[in-house]
Order: structure tokens, then C-alpha cells, then sequence
């Protein structure tokens, strides 16, 4: 019993199942690793010990009656970005940080529903913005790999929390790499749907036609259990698509590798900024699918270099547009005795606000205002169409492409990186979003300093099965997945 979190979620839904253990002690294993590790790692915003405790002893209550169902009674994370009725929805920011949600998001509920028991909210950069989750009002989450660095972002809590076996698999959000460079950074298997496929009700938003949902574990199996709750069309979500969803473990070995076309983009291993041992790692992962039977394809994709700018015109601007609603009126932060209405706006917002989403709201208002729509704006989302066609074109010759989920290895603390280096950062993960594909990240190796590499792999829409059935393939062949952190073995 001293050994609970180094199972898979596969193990823990049989253990359940056979009554090895109950629900209750499940969680409270899990509560008491928290209460224990996660002062040095800083993953949870708000712990719910009391709600996850009532949780777990419903979920012990279907299992006697025999109505649970595959789930019921397994621990999860949220990011604090899921809006969860009772309890504290921040979104990293001083803005909500008095905010209680008086209602769940679907993400959510949809996990209620299967009985999954809330441990709590974890940490991320303030509404989303960020690479590092260092922009958190709540302050910095550490990597557990190496205490010093950044777990990425701005679902950096989500990763930690896994990687440092404070929750078996946790909910994150994908506005342009949040879940894919995190996963990376932390050793993880990192999945983002295709938009429309996760509902985003309840979900705060960043950029509304960017952001996507999706599952962060150790593996594409443990992702594939979370993604069966996750999936499915949301009448409360107009962005979301009415279309069958597949039953994602029972798919884990649907998809052959043997004669797997991968295309491999030129362009993106010729990337000035991609660290020699993340592309030696990615391209050691490639050669394994290789042997396994997948065939290597060299592939154009001509619209890298618009990625950046386009999406750094696209996504602030709809934040905001989006963000605007926090205006210290009808909830959220508000600012102590305003002289007047205009006094109550700026004040609540330059305090309610961190730097990093002052600036990109800037950034975002510019674009849209009425002298540069046009030259702006309107043109990038011209662009984002070329970039998808460009993605469209390559999939007609091929089946998945491959890239690394990140041109480095985590950041150090406190590194002080440039906006502009920080945005870079995002060469790889970006276009994904502008075209609306999935994409899958899995851990392949280390670079020199110990620090975990991602192999990212892009499908075409829909196409989640196929990512999450290579990768589980690569993963049984490979045991990159299965290391563990040393503050991981440390407690154990």
C-alpha cells in the first residue's frame, strides 16, 4: 500500500476493481504524498481533501453495489483554469483569486460523472500566458526533475503534478504548446485534441479559437483513459463537434507502425534555437520507429517562419477581446475605493493583471484597434489559413509528422527570458493551434543535465486514436516513460 502512486491508471482501476484497496485509501495515499512532497514542488493552488475524501467514499459505495464504472474511485488534478462549483477558479491571477465558480466546468463534470475524486487545482502561468508558469500569481511551480527549473507551461502544474506522483493523471489546456512543451519539460505524455473534440465550456479563456482541453499522464495509455472522459460533442459549447468519439484504449493498438508513413519537416531540424541534445534525442526516437517498421519521409512545410508572428497577432488579440470582461464590476479582483467608474476600470485591471498578460492584452487591443485591423489582424488570419493548407498538403503523403515538442530542455528559475525568446520557444508547438490538428508529445530520452526531451508527433484531424496508439506502440518498445524524478523516488 506504500507503493500506489507508481501505478498506471490501468493498474489502479484493477486494483479497484479486484478490492485490493478502496477508493479512500487511494486518495488518502495521495493526499498524504501531497502533504508531504509538494511544499518543494508548489504544484497545488487549493488542495480539496475533504470534497475528495466524500468523493472517494461514493466511489467505494458503486463498487459495493457494482454500478462503477472503469474510473470510478481514481484520483485526478484539475488545472486551475476548470471552473469546479465551491471551490476557488483562479486561473493563475490575482484577478481570480476570490472567485469561487458556482458551477462546473464540462471537463469537469464529465469527471464527475465517471467518478474520478477531485484531489484539488494545480498551478499555471496567469490565464494561460506563459511557457514557464512563473507568471502565476500563486508564484513559480517547480520542476520536479530539477527544483531549479521550470516544469514548462502554462500547464506547468499539471505536469509537475504527475511527474512528481502527486496524482496519476491531471487536466491541461493548449492555447499554442501548453500542454506538449510542459509534458516535455517534465518527462510526460502530453495529448492536444483537435478543436472541437474537448468542450470548452467552463474553461476560461484565453483565445478562444486556440484553446483545446486534453490529458497529461505517464503514458499514452494512462492519457488515453482520461481522454475517453474528456471527449464528446458539448451543446454548451458551440465550437464544440458532433462527432463519434472512439473508445481511445481500446484503440491502443489499433494503428500500425509497420508501413506508418512520418514525415519529417527539413525546416524544423534546421531551427537556429533547437538544442543539439533535444535533436539528437528526437531523431534516436525517430530511428527506433524506424526499426519498428514506420517509414521516414523528408517533408516541406514553407510557412514555419509565419508562425510566431501570426500567432503572437492572433492569440492577443482575442485575449483581449476575451479579457475585457474583468472589469472589477461584476466579479474578480476590484480595487479599493475608486474615485470613479474610469478610476475602478484602470486600478482593478493594472492590479488585477500580472505583466505578462498586461502585455499581450496591449499587444491584442493594437491589433484590433481600427487603423491596424486590417494590416494586422485580418492579414494574420490569412496567414493561419496558409499554415493550415500547408499541414493539409503534407498529410496527403503522410500519415503522422514529427518534431521535437520543444527546441530546448526546461529553463532554469528566474532565467529572465526576453518575451521575444520566450515566444520562440513555441516554434514547434504553435501552428498546431492555428491549424486546429492534434498532436501528441512523449518523453524520449535526456539531455546532459538529466532533463527530460519530447518527441512531438502531428496528426490530422481527428486522428487521436492513431497519435495515442503509436505512441503507446513506441512506449511498449521503450521504457523512457516509466523513469521517475528523483523527488519522485525520493518519497516513495
Amino acid at each position: 500500500m506504500t507503493d500506489l502512486h507508481r501505478l498506471s491508471v490501468r493498474e489502479l482501476t484493477e486494483g479497484l476493481a479486484q478490492a485490493k484497496f478502496s477508493s479512500r485509501e487511494l486518495t488518502e495515499h495521495y493526499l498524504k504524498r501531497i502533504e508531504k512532497v509538494d511544499a518543494q514542488v508548489k504544484s497545488y493552488v487549493t488542495v480539496t481533501a475533504k470534497q475528495a475524501l466524500a468523493q472517494a467514499d461514493a466511489a467505494d459505495e458503486l463498487r459495493r453495489a457494482g454500478t462503477a464504472g472503469v474510473l470510478t474511485g481514481v484520483p485526478i488534478a484539475h488545472k486551475d483554469i476548470f471552473c469546479t462549483q465551491g471551490i476557488r477558479t483562479s486561473a493563475g491571477s490575482k484577478m481570480l483569486d476570490n472567485f469561487i465558480s458556482p458551477y462546473d466546468a464540462t471537463v469537469v463534470a464529465k469527471g464527475k460523472a465517471a467518478g474520478l475524486v477531485t484531489l484539488g487545482k494545480v498551478n499555471m502561468d496567469e490565464f494561460a500566458m506563459g511557457s514557464t508558469s512563473e507568471s502565476s500569481y500563486y508564484g513559480a511551480t517547480k520542476n520536479p526533475w530539477a527544483l531549479d527549473h521550470v516544469p514548462g507551461g502554462s500547464s506547468g502544474g499539471s505536469a509537475a503534478v504527475v511527474a512528481a506522483d502527486l496524482a496519476p493523471f491531471a487536466t491541461g489546456t493548449d492555447t499554442g504548446g501548453s500542454i506538449r512543451q510542459p509534458a516535455s519539460f517534465c518527462g510526460l505524455t502530453g495529448l492536444k485534441p483537435t478543436y472541437g473534440r474537448v468542450s470548452r465550456y467552463g474553461m476560461i479563456a484565453y483565445a478562444s479559437s486556440l484553446d483545446q482541453g486534453g490529458p497529461m499522464a505517464r503514458s499514452a495509455e494512462d492519457c488515453a483513459y482520461l481522454m475517453n472522459v474528456m471527449a464528446g460533442h458539448d451543446a454548451k459549447d458551440s465550437t464544440s463537434v458532433e462527432k463519434d468519439v472512439d473508445d481511445y484504449v481500446a484503440n491502443l493498438n489499433g494503428t500500425s507502425v509497420k508501413g506508418l508513413r512520418i514525415g519529417i519537416p527539413k525546416q524544423y531540424f534546421n531551427v537556429a534555437g533547437l538544442a543539439a541534445d533535444v535533436k539528437a534525442r528526437v531523431e534516436e526516437s525517430l530511428k527506433k520507429l524506424e526499426e519498428m517498421g514506420a517509414i521516414l519521409v523528408e517533408i516541406d512545410l514553407n510557412m514555419t517562419e509565419a508562425y510566431v508572428p501570426t500567432y503572437y497577432l492572433i492569440a492577443p488579440a482575442e485575449a483581449s477581446s476575451n479579457l475585457s470582461r474583468y472589469d472589477g464590476v461584476r466579479y474578480g479582483y476590484r480595487c479599493e475605493d475608486p474615485k470613479d467608474i474610469m478610476d475602478l476600470y484602470k486600478r482593478s485591471r493594472s492590479e488585477g493583471f500580472g505583466p505578462e498578460v498586461q502585455r499581450r492584452i496591449l499587444i491584442g487591443t493594437y491589433a484590433l484597434s481600427a487603423g491596424y485591423y486590417d494590416a494586422y489582424y485580418v492579414k494574420a488570419q490569412k496567414v493561419r489559413r496558409l499554415i493550415q493548407q500547408d499541414f493539409l498538403k503534407a498529410f496527403e503523403s503522410v500519415d503522422v509528422i514529427a518534431a521535437p515538442a520543444a527546441p530546448t530542455t526546461a529553463y532554469k528559475i528566474g532565467a529572465n527570458l526576453s518575451p521575444v525568446e520566450m515566444y520562440l520557444g513555441d516554434i514547434y508547438t504553435i501552428a498546431v493551434n492555428l491549424a486546429g490538428l492534434p498532436a501528441i508529445s512523449a518523453p524520449v530520452g535526456f539531455d546532459q543535465d538529466n532533463l527530460p526531451v519530447g518527441l512531438q508527433l502531428i496528426g490530422n484531424y481527428w486522428s487521436e486514436s492513431q497519435l495515442l496508439s503509436v505512441v503507446h506502440q513506441y512506449q511498449q518498445a521503450t521504457d523512457w516513460h516509466t523513469k521517475r524524478a528523483a523527488i519522485a523516488e525520493e518519497n516513495a
